[in-house]
């Protein structure tokens, strides 16, 4: 049955599903009935499918997009022509963003700064919380920049907006109480923590090389380091100067038995505990009907090729998959945590991602 012979949601039901999940206190609810989602989404949109974006075609579609909890795509291929059709910004999945504001836990009278303005949707919804004086939001794609200060400008919100990478400091802002990532970072640049007061939050998304999409919430602590736990899933599109590099394979494939099962290292748990182990190395891959299908590649051009039930293609040089399946044996002999025991402290040197306590570190192996 089409979209056309269906009755089309509407955006009230949106917001009462959310408030039915326990996702918006009755404050937030009040915001997101004050701000309607279709005021911040393009005509020309795209549906994210698993392998592809589809455009949306006519009104009802459109409409019935808009007003489900999916994420909307607004533009592809960083808005060239003729590209692959690789998304590239998007108004977020409606769960998710009141999953992270939830986390964000403002007050009023705080500042926040937001990192990827896109659509302006999240700034809006901020603005009619704290009030526009007290919203700071950045985006480095100029086009995407114009259109959220001119949706925001027509729904009668005018917060701080800064045209630049989000990675850097906002001139003149000074420190927020707050800070909001609505794009995917490979790491949390420590130059943000320094725009985030002590005792302040951040809430971002984490795309790092073995696993993606693990939100954490980290919190100030008065000497500058950042700590906190990680709270679940979250995929985002990630900040352009956070995108994946290729790796280069070298070699032809040597077939092995199979061993551990590829469905385990999409676990988001032990990707955590992977990841921390196998810095430089990356997975991706998808589940299929009798289990899963990874592709992993490392920084020295080392490769795997793992499905389940088949045998493993390694390719270049060491026994990449031979590390990993003693990661997973590690893994176990920790308890096989859950990723909701992990977390991560941020400092001037870099990343420690930790288990059950910050002093607990995932250390890197000697490879």
């Amino acid at each position: 049955m089409s979209t056309a012979q269906q009755e089309v949601p509407t955006y009230a039901a949106l917001v009462q599903g959310l408030a039915a999940r326990g996702l918006l206190s009755s404050e937030w609810r009040r915001v997101w009935d004050a701000v309607p989602r279709a005021d911040y989404v393009p005509p020309d949109v795209w549906r994210q499918l698993p392998d592809r974006c589809e455009p949306v075609i006519g009104t009802d579609d459109w409409v019935a997009l808009v007003n489900s909890d999916e994420p909307v795509v607004t533009q592809l291929d960083d808005g060239a022509e003729g590209g692959p059709g690789v998304a590239t910004s998007s108004n977020s999945m409606p769960s998710m963003v009141a999953r992270m504001l939830g986390l964000l836990g403002v007050e009023d009278g705080h500042r926040v700064l937001e990192i990827g303005t896109g659509t302006g949707h999240v700034a809006a919804l901020l603005s009619e919380r704290l009030g526009d004086e007290q919203v700071y939001s950045v985006e480095v794609d100029p086009v995407l920049a114009q259109q959220a200060a001119d949706n925001l400008a027509e729904a009668g919100y005018r917060p701080h907006l800064h045209v630049g990478d989000g990675e850097h400091p906002v001139p003149g802002m000074g420190p927020v109480d707050r800070l909001i990532a609505t794009c995917a970072l490979r790491y949390i640049p420590y130059a943000l923590v320094g725009q985030v007061r002590p005792g302040g939050v951040i809430v971002a998304p984490l795309a790092r090389d073995f696993w993606s999409g693990a939100l954490v919430q980290l919190h100030v602590q008065g000497d500058g380091t950042a700590v906190g736990p990680v709270c679940g899933s979250a995929m985002y599109m990630p900040m352009r100067a956070h995108r994946p590099v290729h790796h280069e394979i070298t070699g032809s494939g040597r077939a092995r038995a199979a061993g551990l099962d590829p469905a385990r290292i999409l676990d988001l748990g032990f990707a955590l505990y992977a990841g921390a182990r196998l810095p430089g190395v990356r997975v991706s891959g998808h589940e299929t009907a009798d289990g899963a299908r990874v592709w992993v590649s490392s920084v020295d051009g080392a490769g795997v090729m793992a499905a389940t039930g088949e045998e493993v293609l390694q390719y270049g040089p060491g026994f990449l998959w031979e590390e990993i399946e003693q990661a997973w044996r590690e893994y176990e002999g920790v308890g096989r945590p859950d990723a909701d025991q992990f977390g991560l402290t941020v400092t001037p040197r870099g990343h420690q991602v930790w288990v059950r306590d910050p002093n607990l570190v995932v250390h890197p192996a000697g490879r």
